[in-house]
């Protein structure tokens, strides 16, 4: 029966693709990565209901997903190694990018890997001269409110890779896509130290949810800073 039910939803996939599957049944699926001969369909159900959405379950930590009944080792390795592979696939996509020309360019990445965390992490995409991506990396890491950035150390990072361009990244586990004072101290302090060995800041973008984030640069707030710094 549980082969005759998952057998219909892989021809559904085939057939209508992934927008036709619920959340729900995404999840079941995975499931079944690990336990392909057990019925996943209560588990999936359980799992859905415990974190509200598919990118929440995908997020959610071992012990987490091992207290639900129905889920052992074997489901939870499917479950993180398939959102590990959605994180790789996303970087590389961004890193084959020849170009990049706006905080849309990068925000699928961006949010995949940060919409969830549980506390602030902050990154930094080092570009070429023709805004190409030459890395993407984590620097820093802190609390559920705040994170202490170096600002040294990201610009020793970017002249280390030959960067000419660099776009700052940090997330707001709160929810919240207002950016605080410090998040506005930090940037115009890059800024300036940006401006003083050669290297353009072209954004500074917080990311808050599945598709939820804040740009420096398309909210103006960048271009502001740079006036101001010209006029000082």
């Amino acid at each position: 029966m549980a082969e005759g039910h998952r057998q219909r939803l892989r021809d559904r996939f085939l057939k209508y693709g992934i927008d036709s599957f619920t959340d729900e049944e995404i999840i079941e699926m995975l499931l079944a990565l690990g336990t392909p001969r057990k019925d996943c369909k209560e588990p999936a159900r359980a799992a859905y209901k415990k974190f509200g959405s598919l990118a929440r379950v995908l997020e959610a930590d071992t012990k987490g997903l091992s207290a639900i009944k129905g889920i052992g080792p074997n489901n939870v390795f499917a479950l993180k190694f398939i959102h590990e592979v959605a994180r790789r696939f996303l970087k590389q996509r961004l890193e084959e990018k020849t170009r990049i020309g706006c905080a849309k360019d990068v925000v699928d990445y961006l949010c995949h890997w940060l919409s969830f965390k549980d506390r602030e992490y902050f990154a930094a995409i080092f570009l070429d001269t023709a805004n190409g991506v030459i890395a993407v990396d984590e620097l820093f890491s802190g609390t559920a409110d705040s994170s202490v950035v170096y600002p040294r150390e990201v610009l020793r990072q970017a002249l280390l890779k030959n960067a000419t361009g660099l776009i700052l990244v940090h997330n707001h586990p709160s929810g919240s896509i207002t950016p605080s004072k410090a998040d506005k101290g930090l940037t115009n302090t890059l800024l300036r130290a940006c401006e003083m060995v050669g290297i353009r800041l072209l954004d500074h973008i917080i990311v808050a949810g599945p598709s939820s984030y804040f740009s420096f640069s398309e909210s103006g707030l960048l271009a502001t800073m740079k006036r101001t710094l010209k006029k000082g």
